[in-house]
């Protein structure tokens, strides 16, 4: 297959950050070539003229087993959240509803312009979230979330060190690197607080065997740290590094509270770090030291996190937040435009170790992308502006028109066709009622 975009803007991230009007050749999974006026033959040919062409959003931390919880847990802080509301609704999970809540979570990344996502889902039934991004096409690492520790741990999720252990390397063996690497698997210890030691070193240990990622949550919320120093005797980014886990494979959500030699520790061991304003925001967790971060050469990146703590999985919003928050406490050159939009494109290529194949437009690269059309009332005037901080400041997510992966068109002119919109709406109002069900029934 191969399908040619003729005459847009073309916002690559390459090294040099090009931004031209020109054409893109798009071969089987590959960008085949960049330039203006290309001739090349092509199944299919899209009119790019007047239209913006990006590449795929890249979302480092989502939840898509918790899509079904839309508003079940709102205006709440974090621990509670998970104890009263989060936490027993994974556990009432089954596979019909681990399957919708992924499906409506891919549906809507998609219709955003994301195309790749780190995602943790809950203890059980992963089987079926897998089969769902295998069906609705989205780029995607991601686990089964591990949990064999903590009072507050529900018996429903609680699992015995081993099991946790096993069924991960099962999952991972049946799903990594499926459909030429576009699934790729990533062991999800859910946070210190659930989780013994002896599990986290064994994950440790099993990441550099099979050589894959680490995906965890650190340092979100104040009684999460003084509850890791009460019991594991340091502070949380401190206990990782001293149980070897602190490695440029360790993906960690959140980062809010961190002292110095916390940040230290981040940009010696090459820890990832993605920011989700939007959920610390909505959970009073705090607003992360992202600025500090950057300046010290941390990696950075961006994530929605879950529609529970979220209500929506939306990059558009994430990066406007992004920039925002940090204005009033380090001024308006604080987060530029460009700064975030990095962060949201080849930044999240980075955290997942693929920005050798996706983050950019370049030749060679996977074809991940998104076309936006950018002509309406909230982004005029379009002359004389950055680019960049039309699509950070001004931009949707109904201006993605288009969103292309591994060369497929996953969603054309604003329709999904990865997902069968009206079966996925109706299953997924039927599986929170049954969820809600079952909880009550437990009470």
């Amino acid at each position: 297959m191969r399908i040619l975009i003729k005459n847009a803007e073309l916002i690559t991230m390459n090294r040099g950050e090009e931004i031209f009007c020109g054409d893109l050749l798009i071969e089987n999974d590959r960008i085949a070539k960049i330039g203006r006026g290309l001739r090349e033959r092509a199944d299919k040919v899209i009119d790019g003229t007047g239209k913006t062409v990006i590449p795929g959003f890249i979302q480092t931390h989502i939840h898509l087993c918790q899509t079904l919880f839309r508003g079940q847990a709102d205006d709440m802080e974090l621990l509670d959240w998970l104890k009263q509301r989060v936490l027993p609704l994974e556990g009432a999970h089954d596979e019909e509803s681990i399957y919708y809540s992924a499906m409506l979570g891919i549906g809507e990344l998609i219709q955003s312009g994301t195309t790749s996502i780190v995602d943790m889902e809950t203890v059980h039934h992963t089987d079926a979230a897998f089969q769902a991004m295998a069906e609705g096409g989205i780029r995607v690492l991601s686990g089964k979330v591990m949990m064999d520790h903590g009072e507050d741990t529900p018996p429903s999720l609680r699992e015995k060190t081993e099991e946790s252990i096993r069924k991960s390397v099962d999952l991972l063996e049946k799903w990594h690197g499926y459909d030429g690497g576009r699934i790729q698997y990533a062991f999800c210890p859910r946070f210190v607080i659930s989780c013994t030691e002896e599990l986290l070193i064994e994950v440790r240990d099993l990441a550099e065997r099979y050589d894959v990622r680490i995906h965890s949550h650190a340092s979100e919320n104040r009684g999460e740290i003084e509850w890791v120093e009460r019991e594991r005797g340091m502070r949380n980014i401190l206990y990782l590094d001293h149980i070897g886990l602190a490695s440029p494979r360790l993906i960690l959500a959140h980062c809010v509270w961190l002292n110095e030699e916390e940040h230290q520790v981040l940009r010696e061991r090459g820890v990832k770090v993605t920011h989700c304003p939007g959920s610390n925001l909505k959970l009073a967790s705090g607003i992360a030291e992202v600025p500090e971060m950057l300046g010290r050469e941390t990696r950075v990146s961006l994530g929605a996190d879950g529609a529970a703590c979220n209500n929506n999985l939306d990059m558009f919003n994430e990066m406007r937040l992004a920039a925002l928050i940090q204005k009033p406490a380090h001024g308006p050159t604080a987060m530029r435009a460009r700064e975030v939009f990095r962060m949201a494109t080849i930044g999240g290529a980075k955290a997942m170790g693929m920005d050798r194949e996706v983050g950019s437009l370049e030749e060679g690269k996977k074809a991940d992308l998104a076309i936006l059309d950018l002509n309406d009332f909230h982004t005029y005037p379009s002359s004389e502006v950055d680019p960049i901080s039309r699509i950070v400041y001004s931009a949707t997510r109904a201006d993605v028109e288009t969103t292309i992966i591994d060369g497929k068109v996953v969603m054309e002119n604003r329709f999904v066709c990865t997902v069968d919109k009206k079966n996925v709406l109706k299953e997924s109002n039927r599986s929170i009622q049954r969820l809600l069900k079952r909880i009550c029934e437990k009470v």
